[in-house]
C-alpha cells in the first residue's frame, strides 16, 4: 500500500469514494504535468489527504472532472490549482528527504535505484521551491539528532518529524494557515511515525537500523514484542489518534467541501490501519524505495 492515512472504504459511500479517486488521480496527473512521468511514482494515501484537507479549507478548486482514461497516468490535470502543483513539489520533495534518510541508515540498491530513477524530478522541484526544501531538511536533520542519540520516546520523534512538515504545509495553506490547522498536520504526521516504527520492528532488528521502539536486549520478533507491549502501543497509539481528532474537530468548521472523505480517514480510516498494524495486517509501506519497488502491485484508480 501507499501510506497509512486512507479512507475506511466500508462507511465510505459511494460519492465520496468517487471524489476520493478523483483526488488520487489528479495527484498523480499534477505530479506528470510539473517533474514527468517518473514522479507519478511517489503519489500516495497521505499526500492525498494533505491535499484534500488543504484544498477544502483554501477553495483552490473545489470541483474539477475525473480521469476517464484507461491508463490515467497519461492524462492532463483537471484542476487549474497552485495549491495542487505546490503539493507535487512537496510530495517529490519529501520524497528527496526519505531517500537521504534510508540511505544514511542502510546504504540499499532500492533506494540508489530511486534516487536515480527521480533524480531529475526532484532537482526540478527543489529548483521550483527551494524553501520547502529548506525546511523539511532542516526537520529531517533534527530527526536525525535524535537518532543519534538513541532517543527512545517514540512520541517526541514522532512530533519532531510532523514539526519538520508544517512550514512548508502552511505556505501552500496560504491564508488559511492557522496553528489549529498545524495541530493536525504535527499530530497526523506522529500518528503515522509511530505506526512505521511498529510496523517496521522486525526489518529494523534485522538490518540492526534505528527504531524508537527496539529495546536494547530481549528482542525475538515484532508479533511477541506486540503481544508483550499491547497496553502500552494502544495506548500511545489511540492517546495520538484522539489528539488528532480532537485538532480536526477545531478545523472542521472552516471545511467547505469534503467533510465526508476527511471525516472517514480521521475517524475510522487511520483507527483501523492503526488496528492492523497492531495485528500484524499491515502492508501500508510508507518507504519510498518500498513504494517504488513494489509500484507493479498499484491499480490505477479511476474517478
Amino acid at each position: 500500500m501507499l501510506g497509512y492515512t486512507m479512507p475506511y472504504y466500508n462507511r465510505l459511500s459511494p460519492s465520496d469514494n468517487k471524489v476520493y479517486r478523483r483526488y488520487y488521480c489528479e495527484g498523480c496527473h499534477q505530479l506528470k504535468q510539473g517533474f514527468g512521468y517518473r514522479s507519478t511514482l511517489t503519489v500516495n494515501y497521505d499526500m492525498t489527504f494533505n491535499t484534500i484537507l488543504l484544498n477544502s479549507i483554501a477553495g483552490d478548486v473545489l470541483d474539477f472532472s475525473g480521469t476517464k482514461r484507461r491508463l490515467c497516468v497519461t492524462d492532463k490535470p483537471k484542476a487549474d490549482s497552485d495549491l495542487m502543483r505546490k503539493m507535487a513539489a512537496y510530495t517529490l520533495i519529501l520524497t528527496k528527504w526519505e531517500l537521504h534518510d534510508d540511505d544514511e541508515d542502510k546504504p540499499s540498491m532500492k533506494s540508489r535505484v530511486a534516487s536515480a530513477a527521480l533524480k531529475g524530478a526532484i532537482k526540478k522541484a527543489v529548483e521550483e521551491y527551494p524553501e520547502y526544501d529548506r525546511m523539511v531538511g532542516e526537520g529531517f536533520a533534527n530527526l536525525r539528532a535524535l537518532e543519534l542519540r538513541n532517543c527512545k520516546d517514540a512520541v517526541l520523534m514522532g512530533r519532531t518529524f510532523g514539526d519538520g512538515l508544517i512550514g512548508a504545509l502552511r505556505d501552500i495553506a496560504g491564508p488559511c494557515a492557522s496553528d489549529d490547522l498545524d495541530n493536525v498536520f504535527r499530530q497526523l504526521s506522529t500518528v503515522v511515525y509511530l505506526m512505521d516504527a511498529i510496523d517496521d520492528l522486525d526489518e529494523d532488528f534485522m538490518e540492526g537500523t534505528y527504531n524508537p521502539l527496539l529495546p536494547e536486549t530481549g528482542f525475538v520478533n515484532a508479533r511477541e514484542y506486540r503481544l508483550k507491549h499491547v497496553y502500552e502501543l494502544t495506548s500511545m497509539l489511540n492517546g495520538e489518534i484522539s489528539l488528532l481528532q480532537e485538532s480536526y474537530s477545531k478545523i472542521r468548521p472552516k471545511m467547505r467541501a469534503d467533510t465526508g472523505i476527511c471525516d472517514n480517514i480521521v475517524y475510522y480510516g487511520i483507527p483501523e490501519s492503526a488496528k492492523n498494524v497492531m495485528i500484524g495486517n499491515s502492508t501500508a509501506k510508507t518507504s519510498v524505495s518500498t513504494v517504488l519497488s513494489n509500484r507493479k502491485d498499484r491499480n490505477s484508480d479511476k474517478a
